[in-house]
């Protein structure tokens, strides 16, 4: 069953109209017919079981058959805030850790980032991958779209986590496995937690103490070299299975 997002205001009664880029999607490439089902959610929580009712150039209307507040997400607010990567590594990094339940992605500019944007790329940039969030939100079911924030500075970055539940940041220098089990074992469901991951080349020294003087618990991910496309992914993994 495809899966689609709306806003609260468009739910009518027992009718939901869809509008915007879903319509030509839904027409032109689903080639969707009345009698289909879909379901929505509103991103707040509640989902619905629908029967497409007739398809029209600008909008699809939906029949509400069902209403669900089931929430398929992690019981965590997980921020992950990633060291901007080469090329197209950020698209895989954003659709892939929105399957796996983070609630918000922040791309960081470290002293190793290589990739340079201007103001007007970096906003293009952050268009694109919210599109991406979108679709992978759709894909996986999640009854909100994660968002992807303003590509930022490392210290604004540090700024911002100062005021989650908990931080933790994968380093290659940490070795004791023990205690990042005691460290991810420690989030609790409700909590705000950040999760800091370096560019291709990882964290100089400097930044993973300023992390650290900010209340951030370095982690170890095992005795393997992690590219910058993985490391996030396996500390979102490890804290589905604790917490799901």
């Amino acid at each position: 069953m495809y899966h689609f997002f709306i806003e609260p205001q468009q739910v009518q009664g027992q009718q939901i109209l869809i509008t915007g880029p879903d319509v030509v999607h839904m027409r032109n490439v689903l080639r969707m017919k009345a009698g289909e089902e879909v379901s929505v959610s509103d991103g707040r929580g509640r989902t619905y079981v629908c029967k497409v009712e007739r398809v029209e150039s600008e909008q699809v209307a939906l029949y509400i058959q069902e209403t669900e507040e089931i929430s398929t997400e992690p019981g965590v607010s997980v921020t992950l805030y990633q060291g901007l990567p080469k090329g197209d590594k950020m698209e895989l990094i954003v659709q892939k850790g929105v399957e796996l339940g983070v609630a918000r992605i922040v791309p960081v500019v470290t002293r190793r980032t290589i990739v340079k944007l201007d103001e007007k790329k970096a906003a293009a940039r952050v268009s694109r991958w919210n599109g991406i969030a979108r679709s992978a939100a759709e894909q996986s079911g999640r009854w909100m779209v994660p968002e992807v924030a303003a590509v930022c500075s490392f210290a604004q970055a540090v700024e911002e986590a100062g005021e989650l539940d908990q931080v933790v940041i994968p380093y290659e220098l940490a070795q004791d496995m023990a205690k990042t089990r005691e460290i991810l074992g420690s989030v609790r469901k409700g909590q705000s937690v950040g999760i800091f991951i370096g560019p291709e080349g990882g964290f100089d020294e400097a930044e993973v103490e300023q992390v650290i003087r900010r209340g951030g618990r370095p982690i170890t991910l095992g005795r393997r070299i992690l590219r910058t496309e993985t490391a996030g992914m396996a500390v979102l993994a490890m804290l589905t299975f604790l917490l799901e």
